[in-house]
């Protein structure tokens, strides 16, 4: 990682309590959160279901903080303008999930969102090539999406440093996040990888901590050696 790299945490709320979301949307967000990601699954590209725009707004409602959705869906555009007007800042759809990502990624960029795309473990990083160009960011899973408590494919961190060769060839610098399994135990190995965002869902959100108390075990995990 870059010397003037700063990771960012993005909580999943996945994991939250959705009874109590607006408090732990809250308390991530007092805790030190960056911002919030927001996983949408269609039981159609992934086989669970997870929730819409409306959990969107809700979170939107409790944070002041950037939303990114993450879509696990087979159809991602045709959702685009239902999350942007609910308060996203950021759409992510999957490269697998389309056969134009480019048409994608321009209709994602028409609701005035930025837009990126997530890469599946068994998708190499190269399929991106073509989109370098308008690609605001970029997903790397480090499980197989889905489901959360996942653990880490840690092989699949060398894509980070195959992606951001072939950012630099195409002279972009776009954000790279790492989602699945991250916890304060690898949090380290996946910043020297070269992350720029992590999202922490199980890490943030589960009955071991709070959620303030668990992203401080983050950035501790995180801070450079003495």
């Amino acid at each position: 990682m870059s010397a003037t790299r700063t990771v960012r945490i993005a909580p999943s709320i996945l994991t939250a309590d959705f009874g109590r979301l607006a408090e732990q949307v809250q308390a991530a967000e007092a805790g030190g959160a960056d911002l919030f990601h927001l996983d949408v699954m269609d039981g159609h590209f992934v086989p669970q279901l997870s929730f819409g725009p409306e959990v969107v707004a809700a979170v939107r409602a409790a944070t002041s903080l950037p939303i990114e959705v993450h879509m696990m869906v087979a159809q991602p555009a045709a959702h685009f303008a239902a999350f942007a007007a609910a308060g996203a800042q950021t759409l992510l759809f999957h490269v697998e999930a389309t056969a134009d990502a480019s048409a994608a990624l321009a209709a994602a960029h028409a609701t005035g969102c930025r837009a990126g795309v997530a890469v599946s473990p068994g998708t190499p990083v190269e399929r991106l090539a073509p989109l370098l160009g308008a690609l605001d960011q970029v997903v790397i899973m480090l499980v197989h999406p889905g489901r959360g408590g996942q653990t880490m494919l840690d092989a699949h961190l060398d894509k980070v440093p195959q992606l951001r060769a072939l950012l630099a060839a195409a002279g972009r610098d776009v954000p790279i996040e790492l989602d699945g399994g991250v916890k304060a135990e690898n949090a380290a190995r996946c910043a020297a990888a070269g992350a720029d965002i992590l999202v922490a869902g199980s890490a943030v959100y589960n009955d071991r901590a709070t959620p303030a108390a668990a992203l401080a075990q983050l950035r501790s995990a995180l801070a450079p050696a003495d």
